[in-house]
């Protein structure tokens, strides 16, 4: 059978080879056909199989957490003690017993129906991460059945053999049984980057390909596969010359894994003594533990939402504080820089029910927000006030588009701050005050800000988006969404170079700041402070390792005048082979 190369989406690095073992999530074995309907003298008796099988169901999950909380950690173990939240969430399970008793309708079709409705609710969302928790009810609902049916579901942490496992999806609750030393790779039909799903298999270190389509419907048991999570591809029956050029592959990662794990512990320093700042970006306590395990200096940045996202009602600021103070005290002094709520836009927050809006990234969210609901800030506020008490804690305000905006959220801090005075509360009374730089508008008058600011951090993210005028969710423009696009560096250097005339300090927290090939442009505007997330940090330590400052900063000129992204690119590629020569 001839080479045969499947794409799809690479969601976790890595090369490997091996047999293909095909999976259906909730096969199970005896199951019986089920009934759609049932008498109404049978809804007592159909009822209580339901309840038996929600508490089958949530024993199971609960185990589940357990376990992934010795292998994975809290915060891991968090995604799949979300499903056991939904499972009681009193406007899911109700309504399945509600059919039963109103429709006299089987426990199996009322359980059907009711995940149907959720996911397909979920899966109409805008923003692309609540659309993939569509994956995690219709896991809740699939559990459900095997429950009721009976049957003996095929267990993925029984597996004894090395496989690649081949499935439609894999569910957050079938990703976390994998065993990275049997299940050397997976790829699935469906699925996307931001799913539960992707992110388990980055923390578990297993290679994974998603969304791979149809063409993977012809992969058979026991074929031989070569998984690339970098490149996004599935080869099937490969021909010898590639088989050898994966087993190099494997090689190189095995050495480069090695070598970067020496620089865990390491400070980031260049090859001629600058020190350089390297932060991790957190949204949990947990994620915070894993960045100080990690080497980091700090936290670039807290994002503070997901504290809220998910849940039925907002955090008050007992909650709130609870957490901001575990952090600041996790990081032993270090920087902590808790960015105020960043909701709206591509992250939505049931608890507000926000308007739907036709374009929400240039719309009612983040600061925009706080501003228009002052009780909400002024809660956020407090919360981080008190937290400050217990450690070096920042305050970051998103979105800050004018002075106006800055000026107006800077008096929230200050009259949160004579609060707690008069309550004899206990807070950092020289705390810093920050703002993230994502709109144009904010680098073009950064001269303005500088002035009165604390601090600036680059989100590279959204400021690319609005320069570029490219929504980084369309998928048919993502190649125009490049952040070595000259403009945004043109801004990117403006903001460095206005903090430093006037005595304060830039960070960046997007995307930009955890690539290593940005690592030497980086340097040479200047950046004092990089926040990336916790994985990235012994790679741009490595490179930082190689690099001379003086001159990054000569070459940094050179190439701001480059015309293109792609120029910019291609000339940061030759520098870096001009260091490995």
């Amino acid at each position: 059978m001839r080479e045969q190369r499947i794409s799809g989406i690479g969601v976790s690095v890595g090369v490997r080879i091996g047999s293909a073992l095909r999976y259906s999530p909730g096969a199970a074995a005896g199951m019986e056909p089920e009934r759609e309907s049932i008498g109404p003298d049978e809804v007592a008796s159909e009822t209580a199989r339901l309840r038996q099988a929600k508490e089958a169901c949530a024993a199971e999950l609960q185990a589940m957490v357990e376990r992934t909380k010795r292998t994975l950690g809290e915060d891991k173990a968090g995604i799949i003690g979300g499903q056991l939240r939904f499972l009681d969430d009193p406007k899911f399970y109700p309504a399945m017993e509600q059919k039963v008793a109103e429709l006299h309708i089987s426990a199996a079709r009322a359980v059907r129906e009711v995940t149907e409705f959720y996911a397909a609710r979920l899966e109409s969302m805008a923003n692309e991460y609540m659309r993939e928790r569509a994956a995690d009810i219709r896991d809740i609902g699939g559990r459900l059945l095997s429950s009721l049916r009976g049957g003996t579901q095929v267990r993925l942490s029984e597996l004894r053999e090395p496989v690649i496992l081949v499935a439609d999806d894999l569910a957050p609750s079938d990703t976390v049984q994998l065993d990275p030393r049997v299940v050397l790779a997976f790829v699935t039909r469906v699925g996307g980057k931001t799913s539960h799903t992707a992110i388990l298999a980055r923390s578990l270190g297993i290679p994974a390909v998603v969304g791979a389509g149809d063409a993977l419907d012809a992969v058979r048991d026991g074929e031989t596969l070569v998984v690339d999570g970098g490149a996004g591809s599935c080869v099937r029956n490969p021909e010898d010359a590639y088989l050898r050029q994966a087993a190099e592959l494997q090689e190189r990662e095995r050495t480069l894994r090695d070598e970067l794990e020496a620089f865990r512990s390491r400070p980031a320093v260049t090859a001629d003594g600058r020190r350089v700042e390297l932060a991790a970006n957190i949204g949990t306590v947990p994620e915070a533990e894993a960045a100080a395990e990690a080497g980091a200096d700090g936290i670039g940045l807290y994002r503070t939402e997901f504290l809220f996202m998910g849940a039925s009602r907002l955090p008050d600021e007992e909650a709130q504080y609870a957490a901001y103070r575990r952090v600041a005290e996790t990081m032993a002094g270090q920087p902590v820089i808790i960015r105020t709520l960043d909701i709206g836009g591509d992250k939505e927050l049931p608890a507000l029910e926000l308007p739907k809006e036709a374009n929400p990234f240039l719309g009612y969210r983040a600061i925009r927000i706080g501003l228009d609901r002052p009780e909400l800030l002024r809660t956020q506020l407090r919360a981080i006030l008190r937290a400050s008490a217990h450690g070096s804690v920042k305050i970051m305000f998103p979105m800050i588009s004018s002075m106006d905006e800055w000026r107006k959220a800077r008096g929230a801090a200050r009259e949160a701050m004579e609060e707690l005075r008069r309550e004899g509360i206990d807070f950092d009374r020289n705390v810093e005050l920050g703002i993230m730089v994502e709109v144009p508008s904010t680098a073009v008058m950064a001269d303005n800000f500088a002035r009165e600011v604390d601090f600036f951090s680059i989100g590279t993210n959204d400021l690319v988006q609005y320069t570029l005028a490219v929504d980084r969710m369309n998928e048919k423009v993502a190649e125009l969404y490049d952040y070595f696009h000259p403009a945004v560096l043109e801004l990117i250097r403006r903001v460095i170079e206005a903090a430093h005339r006037h005595g304060k300090w830039t960070g960046m927290c997007g995307g930009m700041a955890g690539d290593p090939l940005a690592a030497p442009l980086l340097l040479g505007l200047g950046l004092d402070e990089w926040s990336m997330e916790a994985g990235a940090l012994p790679k741009v330590k490595r490179a930082l390792a190689r690099l001379n400052a003086e001159t990054c900063r000569e070459r940094a000129q050179q190439w701001l005048q480059l015309a293109t992204a792609a120029e910019v690119r291609s000339e940061l590629e030759r520098f870096r082979a001009e260091l490995q020569d």
